[in-house]
């Protein structure tokens, strides 16, 4: 098992821990993990776009001239596609674009975004991250004591005073273990754990 060194909120060494290989020495795949990131990405999708029909645009009851005789082209609706104003044909209508990976898949696919991190040198484990309130200033000081401009942290259970903290300084995220997910750790280049969510993933993982 891999050894990682455990430091504080001043990034001072307090301790190791044996990393479990099953989670952070996995083979990475890149297109496991494209797969399963423009999953997420679909599956974010709001697919609320749309656009109407010559059957939804207003007007159209009336015919606009005679058939025939005024020496212009024939001509039924002012709802037509191709008059100003009329419907669109073919343009996008409200639907739904997520779809599903294998759990097993994903499972993987997250084992190694981990163990891709750790290889990079870009893992970190925190003994503990509390805040005593809601202080993104805070929040901001323990980034710069790790140098960390761009990272995600993830914590055993949801932290809401750390969430709220970390909410409006940019290039942060918090997540509880159970939120865990591909894209947000490709998404940060820097990955810290808190030491009591090391036990949860394991055991969210290792099913």
């Amino acid at each position: 098992m891999a050894v990682c060194d455990v430091v504080n909120t001043s990034a001072e060494k307090v301790g190791e821990i044996e990393l479990n290989d099953a989670l952070f020495d996995v083979e990475v795949k890149t297109g496991v993990l494209h797969e399963v990131v423009c999953m997420q990405r679909a599956n974010r999708r709001a697919g609320t776009a749309s656009t109407k029909t010559r059957g939804e645009v207003r007007g159209g009851g009336a015919k606009p001239w005679r058939q025939k005789g005024t020496g212009r082209a024939r001509a039924g609706s002012r709802t037509s596609p191709i008059w100003r104003g009329g419907g669109t044909v073919f343009g996008p209508r409200p639907r739904d674009y997520s779809y599903k990976v294998p759990k097993k898949v994903r499972r993987l696919a997250l084992r190694m975004a981990l163990s891709a991190r750790r290889r990079e040198g870009n893992l970190v484990v925190l003994d503990d991250f509390s805040l005593a309130g809601i202080k993104t200033r805070e929040f901001v000081r323990v980034m710069g004591n790790f140098e960390f401009d761009n990272c995600l942290v993830v914590t055993g259970e949801p932290d809401e005073k750390l969430q709220l903290s970390a909410r409006n300084a940019v290039g942060y995220k918090v997540l509880p273990v159970a939120g865990l997910n591909v894209y947000d750790i490709l998404k940060h280049s820097k990955l810290m754990i808190v030491q009591s969510g090391l036990e949860k993933l394991e055991a969210r993982l290792m099913v």
